[in-house]
């Protein structure tokens, strides 16, 4: 049955190509138009209210039309709306690159911006190559990277990633890349808890490096979170012995803080629950609660000083972007760190995220259906598997996930799926009890969905 469309959605479906969406799907469940929005909700052109569980792709962290941010940016907008950031610069670029300095892990002083998430992993890339060229090591032109991991969709950043969704496709055109396995806390080859965990994984890293570290330039990896993977989580411990092994071997470590930065852990930045120091740590994603598109890489002055040279030289790291440096983006991303100090934000997050694992963990914790209920800080992760005894997944041609995220929709909850993962990744200023009510709507749409099917079969076995 094809869906009565309004006017906008036939004129959206006319010509707008969706990011991440096969098109057909939207012939009998056209996109959601979005009026407008305020805290954790959006209203749809027929004043529908839908709690934003998923900070509309992990981007938003005080909610929708917040005052204070709107009022940053209106008034930046009568000062300084852009101008080019070579040979240029402008106060809030400033202001912004030294409070970055300021709060990201010790020695990280030199601050590069770009305007999103796989810009600034395809700028970390480049430099650390770079960097290795100009200290005389040019075999070093080759990076390692997680099984899993993800890091954007630019073809380095591709390059890099590991989930076969999105790169498989582009194979003949990527950056021949060392794969290692990668943490896998639900699916512990070792038969190890997260809690006293020895991370006796990351023995698939230090073989990788002993056969090829004289040829890599850099390691890169999501702290913490491989996110686009289905939340798979895993302890500091892990990050701690990671660094271990690059100043052993010489090699980079590139922090793809993106997703996981600006407190979804439950610190400021994941690296500092290891206590390390990446290389290069990429940022975007929260930097702007949401409002504009900005990016940025912080590094040491040691990668500073290897491009440091007379002109003439060609050290310099001539990469570019026409919205580098956005006064507009700049100014917004201040007053989300300034709402960070102001209204002790970390605390809040504590907080809450305490009570989202007490009250997600209990209505969990005993569902046929759910192998795992996981959280880090923030983000909470729901694994839905067809056998909890044995862990089997569902296979994605099923589509689960996508089929519970109708549900909820109906029933005003987004919450956006990586496949048969649910998670859940709110703004901050979720109140306890809107806390409450999303893990309630999810328990009750995946317990509405799973019994669907079984009746289903049964009528299928019974008419046979």
């Amino acid at each position: 049955m094809i869906p009565e469309v309004s006017s906008l959605q036939r004129r959206d479906l006319n010509h707008v190509w969706h990011p991440c969406s096969q098109m057909k799907d939207y012939e009998d469940f056209p996109p959601i138009v979005v009026k407008n929005g305020k805290g954790i909700y959006l209203y749809d052109e027929n004043g529908k209210q839908y709690l934003d569980a998923v900070s509309s792709w992990w981007v938003n962290l005080f909610g929708h039309a917040n005052e204070r941010i709107s009022t940053a940016l209106t008034n930046q907008s009568f000062l300084l709306e852009h101008v080019i950031f070579a040979n240029f610069t402008h106060e809030p670029a400033i202001l912004l690159a030294e409070k970055l300095a300021n709060i990201s892990p010790k020695g990280l002083s030199k601050v590069f911006f770009a305007d999103n998430g796989s810009s600034a992993i395809e700028i970390a890339l480049k430099m650390s190559f770079q960097y290795h060229m100009q200290k005389n090591k040019p075999d070093k032109k080759r990076f390692l990277a997680l099984t899993d991991a993800y890091h954007g969709e630019t073809l380095g950043a591709l390059s890099v990633g590991g989930v076969s969704l999105y790169n498989e496709v582009f194979q003949p055109l990527l950056l021949d890349t060392v794969r290692a396995v990668g943490p896998d806390c639900f699916r512990c080859p070792f038969n190890e808890m997260p809690e006293s965990c020895s991370t006796p994984c990351i023995s698939y890293v230090e073989e990788k490096l002993k056969l090829h570290h004289e040829e890599l330039s850099a390691i890169i990896i999501e702290p913490l979170i491989q996110a686009a993977a289905g939340m798979k989580m895993y302890p500091p411990s892990y990050l701690k012995k990671l660094k271990e092994l690059c100043l052993q071997y010489d090699v980079h470590l590139i922090a793809d803080e993106i997703a996981v930065g600006f407190g979804r852990t439950g610190t400021m930045f994941a690296c500092e629950q290891a206590g390390i120091t990446p290389d290069f740590m990429c940022l975007s994603k929260g930097l702007t609660g949401g409002y504009l598109p900005l990016s940025a890489v912080l590094t040491t002055e040691d990668v500073y000083q290897a491009f440091y040279d007379d002109y003439e030289s060609m050290k310099a790291f001539l990469h570019s972007h026409s919205y580098t440096g956005n006064p507009l983006a700049c100014r917004v991303a201040l007053e989300v760190l300034q709402i960070f100090e102001e209204e002790s934000t970390l605390d809040e997050i504590k907080e809450k995220s305490a009570y989202m694992n007490e009250q997600a963990s209990h209505l969990f914790k005993d569902q046929p259906y759910i192998g795992e209920y996981r959280q880090t800080g923030m983000v909470g992760a729901i694994e839905l598997v067809r056998n909890k005894a044995t862990k089997e997944p569902f296979p994605g041609e099923e589509r689960i996930g996508y089929k519970i995220y109708r549900l909820a929709l109906e029933k005003g909850l987004l919450l956006r799926p990586l496949g048969s993962i649910l998670y859940f990744m709110p703004p901050y200023v979720i109140t306890k009890a809107e806390i409450k009510a999303m893990i309630d709507i999810t328990n009750e749409v995946i317990q509405e969905y799973f019994e669907t099917v079984q009746l289903n079969q049964e009528v299928f076995e019974y008419e046979k």
